[in-house]
C-alpha cells in the first residue's frame, strides 16, 4: 500500500488514540489473544457511524468495531446483533467476515465491541477510483457493469440462505416487519424535525401511508446493503466481504433491494440524488435502477408490482438518518464538518420520496 493509499484508507493516526488500548489488551490476554500494540491500531476514514479499527490480533490483521462516541438512536449500532450474526452467517454466506471475539461488557472500551475477521480489498463510496476508469472486464465490461450485477446477485445470495441453517432462525421479528418498520421510521422522523417539520414530511407521510403494505416471506436482511459496505477484489471488482451487519434482521427481502436503490443515482436524477455521494452508478456503466431490480426478480422470481411501498419507505429511511446525522453535528456530537449539509439533504430526499410515490421516477 502507498503512503496515499494509507492517508485515504484511514484517519489520521492520532484519531485512533480515542480508546483505552491498554485495557483492551489485558481484557483479550484473559479471553487467551494477545492484542500487539507494536504496530498501532488505525481507524479507518470512511463510513459516518460505527467506528472500525485495524488492529494487529494474535499476529494476524483484524478489525475492532465499536459504536460511535455520544447517545445512541434506537436499534442503531448494535454490535451484539452484529456479532450474533457473524458467529454464524459465514457458514452459508462466505462473503460475511467471521466474528473472533465479542464482549458486552461496557466497562472495557466504553461500549459493547467485537472483532472480525480483516478482509482487505476496495471500498468504493460516491465516486469512482480512477484508477478504475479505463478498468475493462475480459469480456470488455466497464467497472460499473460489473459492480452492479454483482451486488443484485449478493444481495440474492443472501437471502437464499435459510436462517435455520445457521441458527438465525430467531433473529429480530419478521411478522408485521414492514408495518413496523414503517411505523419506526414515521416516529424517528416526528423526532428528527421535532423543532420545524416540513409540510415535505406530512406530505410523503400521507403518500406512503396510501400506498398496500406488502405481504411477503421472510428472509434474512443486511437492512443497509449498499455499494461500500461491500468490499471488492482490486483486479476482478468481485465482491470478497459484506460488512455493517448492526442492523441484521429477518423481514421483508425486497426492502433490502429498495435501501440499495435508494442509494443508486441515476444520470437524470435530480440533484438532491448526487448530493448523496453514496454511489458513483450515474455512470461508468452501472445498469439503471430499474433493470437492477428486474435482474433481482429473476435471481429470485419474487415480483415487484408493490415494489414502489418499499421504495418510498427506504427513501423516508434515508431522509430520516441525514436528518439524524445533521442533528448530531448541530447539537455538538460530532465536529466532522460533512454532516453541515445534511439537513437540507434530508429535506430535499422527503421531496423526492413523495415524487417516487407518485411515480416520477423509478
Amino acid at each position: 500500500m502507498s503512503a496515499a493509499d494509507d492517508r485515504t484508507l484511514f484517519q489520521p493516526a492520532a484519531n485512533a488514540a480515542d480508546q483505552d488500548w491498554p485495557r483492551l489488551v489485558e481484557h483479550l490476554a484473559a479471553h487467551g489473544m494477545s492484542l500487539d500494540l507494536s504496530d498501532p491500531p488505525r481507524l479507518f476514514a470512511s463510513g459516518f457511524g460505527n467506528l472500525n479499527y485495524r488492529i494487529m490480533l494474535d499476529g494476524q490483521l483484524a478489525v475492532l468495531r465499536r459504536p460511535p462516541f455520544g447517545p445512541i438512536q434506537p436499534g442503531a449500532n448494535d454490535m451484539v446483533r452484529e456479532s450474533r450474526i457473524l458467529k454464524r452467517l459465514w457458514q452459508r454466506f462466505p462473503l460475511a467476515p467471521r466474528c473472533l471475539h465479542a464482549c458486552a461488557d461496557e466497562a472495557v472500551l466504553g461500549a459493547p465491541f467485537f472483532i472480525m475477521e480483516y478482509r482487505p480489498g476496495l471500498v468504493i463510496a460516491g465516486e469512482i477510483p480512477a484508477h478504475l476508469t479505463a478498468w475493462r472486464g475480459a469480456d470488455g465490461s466497464r467497472p460499473g457493469n460489473v459492480i452492479g450485477k454483482a451486488l443484485v446477485e449478493t444481495l440474492a445470495a443472501l437471502h437464499a440462505v435459510d436462517p435455520a441453517d445457521v441458527g438465525l432462525d430467531t433473529l429480530g421479528r419478521p411478522e408485521g416487519f414492514l408495518e413496523r418498520t414503517m411505523a419506526g421510521w414515521t416516529k424517528r422522523a416526528h423526532l428528527a424535525w421535532k423543532d420545524s417539520p416540513p409540510a415535505e414530511l406530512d406530505a410523503l407521510l400521507a403518500a406512503l401511508a396510501k400506498l398496500n403494505v406488502p405481504a411477503s416471506k421472510a428472509t434474512l436482511l443486511h437492512n443497509d446493503f449498499k455499494l461500500d459496505n461491500v468490499i471488492l477484489d482490486e483486479a476482478t471488482l468481485a465482491p470478497v466481504a459484506v460488512i455493517d451487519w448492526d442492523m441484521g434482521t429477518r423481514g421483508d427481502p425486497l426492502y433490502d433491494l429498495a435501501v440499495l436503490l435508494s442509494y443508486w443515482t441515476e444520470k437524470d436524477d435530480p440533484p438532491v440524488m448526487h448530493r448523496l455521494k453514496q454511489m458513483p452508478s450515474a455512470g461508468h456503466g452501472f445498469p439503471s435502477r430499474e433493470e437492477i431490480a428486474r435482474h433481482y426478480a429473476a435471481l429470485t422470481g419474487r415480483g415487484l408490482s408493490e415494489f414502489r411501498f418499499h421504495r418510498v419507505l427506504s427513501i423516508l429511511r434515508s431522509a430520516v438518518v441525514f436528518m439524524q446525522l445533521y442533528r448530531r453535528y448541530r447539537d455538538g456530537g460530532t465536529g466532522d464538518e460533512r454532516f453541515a449539509a445534511f439537513g437540507d439533504l434530508a429535506n430535499e430526499l422527503l421531496a423526492l420520496g413523495r415524487d417516487v410515490a407518485a411515480e416520477k421516477y423509478f
